[in-house]
């Protein structure tokens, strides 16, 4: 297969894909809350994509555990070059981290375990080892509960482990040792990986790549590791990799999350394979059908993306090529045409700005991230000046109608791109929108100007945390 970015395309109808069926695709993940981009392959060509304007195909998009099935492949990789085995075991590579008086079933704990999520844990240790410094040890610090390979839970820490394991062997941090194995070959360039603080990747998350990138890594898989003719992955690894390892639970009412985990995969119900991320980040794979799904999205559940697939995409395909069908493909371009994710629309002004304009608002709510915010109302935009605990003064111009472009290091330490727009949605209600577009997270700050205060509301619009997604507070208006 050539490059990522020359990726052939393909009407769908040649491939053996009906555009109708791709279109209500489309339009069933549109009606979802967020669609941020999809790209499906047939046959190695691509056959439909889309992505919502502000964004666009060349902007890297957060994975969240979509990271794992790269994590895993590099353990693979590192597998074919003789540096490991998935049997060795762990203590074998990081023992030195670990604390004494271990429980012996620490001692029979092999990476397999890691890269099925069988590791002895009796719940998700990686709140308390994601709060330290020293993630491993903090890891070997957890008590197990299990005989290693009897438990099935579901454990980000772990994956976090296997790339200090990689890092410890290759003496590379996972995207180095990655980037002339896998991403170089694939066309994939920038690439960003968050790190731990003592400098290793993540592993379980904080991967970024463009949804065409992610498209490539499930034509790999595809392929059987061959890519252009040339093998990347050991053979013999993808289908390892991807088989059901471990069942994790009832196939029959567990929807697409029950069907059984391979090393850092999860299994279809409907057969094929997909790494997922947190909101929505797909890269479905379907041997048996020879398709790929790649998605990024904001949704708060991530069964309806895979639903639309099984509903829409599966009866759309076909074993041989079909008639043309131009009005499924106008209809189909129609709807990638018109994806828009737009900031709340209304006027620039309003005369309850000029009661805001200079003052000093001070939220009454200890939790708000802002201790206070100063508005300068403004022709085409209007400027926020806002006092803030962790990153002090933050000024930031939000558009009126077109967002304003920042780059800010407001979750991760680095910069990232944010769109801040503001509109008056009616005479007193005031909305500023910042979308951080290489992420799914959207912030909304409403502020409703009445008699002798404002009342404020901040929203997000995913977490992980329902209680940290929605905040209120007041401040008081003088004279």
């Amino acid at each position: 297969m050539p490059p990522v970015s020359t990726l052939p395309r393909s009407a769908p109808e040649t491939q053996g894909v009906d555009s109708g069926g791709l279109a209500d695709l489309v339009q069933a993940l549109a009606d979802l809350p967020e669609l941020h981009s999809l790209m499906v392959l047939r046959h190695g060509h691509v056959v439909a994509e889309a992505w919502a304007h502000p964004y666009g195909p060349d902007m890297p998009h957060e994975l969240f555990s979509l990271s794992k099935s790269f994590t895993s492949t590099a353990v693979g990789l590192a597998a074919g070059e003789g540096l490991l085995d998935v049997d060795d075991l762990l203590l074998d590579h990081l023992g030195d981290r670990a604390p004494a008086n271990l429980d012996p079933r620490w001692h029979r704990l092999r990476l397999r375990h890691l890269l099925t999520m069988t590791t002895g844990h009796d719940g998700d240790p990686s709140g308390a080892v994601f709060g330290e410094r020293d993630w491993v040890a903090a890891f070997l610090a957890q008590p197990l509960t299990h005989e290693p390979g009897t438990h099935f839970v579901y454990n980000t820490a772990a994956t976090y482990v296997l790339s200090a394991v990689v890092q410890r062997v290759t003496g590379q941090r996972l995207l180095d040792y990655l980037t002339p194995r896998l991403l170089d070959p694939l066309g994939i360039g920038g690439a960003t990986w968050e790190q731990c603080p003592m400098g290793v990747d993540t592993g379980g998350f904080g991967l970024s790549l463009r949804t065409a990138d992610v498209a490539a890594f499930g034509q790999l898989l595809l392929q059987d590791g061959v890519w252009d003719g040339t093998r990347l992955l050991p053979e013999g690894w993808v289908a390892e990799a991807t088989r059901a390892q471990v069942s994790n639970g009832d196939p029959v009412v567990g929807g697409d999350w029950w069907q059984g985990y391979g090393y850092q995969f999860w299994r279809c119900r409907h057969g094929g394979y997909r790494g997922d991320g947190a909101f929505g980040q797909l890269c479905v794979v379907l041997p048996d059908q020879d398709v790929v799904v790649a998605a990024t999205s904001a949704v708060a559940e991530m069964q309806p993306p895979l639903d639309a697939i099984w509903t829409h995409l599966l009866p759309a395909l076909h074993d041989g090529e079909l008639p043309d069908d131009p009005p499924g493909r106008a209809r189909l371009a129609h709807l990638v045409a018109g994806l828009r994710l737009d900031p709340p629309a209304g006027e620039a002004s309003s005369p309850a700005a000029e009661r805001l304009a200079g003052r000093v608002l001070v939220p009454d709510n200890a939790r708000w991230a802002v201790r206070s915010v100063t508005l300068e109302p403004g022709a085409d935009h209007d400027v926020l000046t806002m006092e803030t605990e962790r990153f002090g003064t933050l000024t930031v111009t939000a558009g009126h109608g077109e967002p304003h472009e920042h780059l800010l290091a407001i979750r991760h330490g680095r910069p990232e791109r944010v769109l801040v727009s503001a509109a008056w949605t009616d005479p007193t209600t005031y909305v500023v929108t910042a979308r951080f577009v290489e992420s799914p997270f959207v912030g909304t700050v409403t502020a409703r100007v009445l008699k002798d205060r404002v009342d404020l509301e901040s929203r997000v619009n995913v977490g992980f945390d329902e209680s940290d997604r929605l905040s209120t507070a007041v401040a008081r208006l003088d004279g």
